[in-house]
């Protein structure tokens, strides 16, 4: 004897069509881009030499100290503001701050040397 058991679904549940997000009627904002950039290129420079010094640091004095020497490392992270390949992307935002603008019309978006006006007036960030 074959049995089979069937559900009826609980009374106010919903289906799987009705239960997936309808898609928006016009494309989403694009997120804001990340500004790893800091207010000056001295200030950054400064902060590449502190993560750099302690990421050698730690790695050189390992022989000294033993592995408690790494604990230093960690707090390169925090100079950095992240890894090193963030600080070298700030490093870049930092460099073009003020001098490349971004246009954008009709969804396409090109990076254009500002105005000396704008230069003058310094970022508009």
């Amino acid at each position: 004897m074959n049995t089979v058991n069937a559900m009826k679904p609980a009374q106010g549940a919903k289906t799987r069509a009705a239960a997936e997000p309808a898609e928006p009627a016009e494309p989403a904002e694009p997120a804001p881009a990340a500004n790893f950039a800091s207010t000056s290129l001295p200030r950054h420079l400064a902060r590449g030499a502190i993560g750099f010094g302690l990421i050698v640091g730690s790695i050189a004095l390992v022989p000294v100290a033993g592995p408690a020497a790494l604990l230093a490392a960690p707090l390169a992270v925090i100079a950095f503001r992240g890894c090193p390949t963030c600080w070298m992307v700030g490093l870049a935002q930092t460099i073009s701050r003020g001098r490349l603008e971004r246009r954008c019309a009709d969804g396409v978006c090109t990076l254009t040397a500002a105005h000396p006006a704008a230069r003058a007036a310094g970022p508009s960030r």
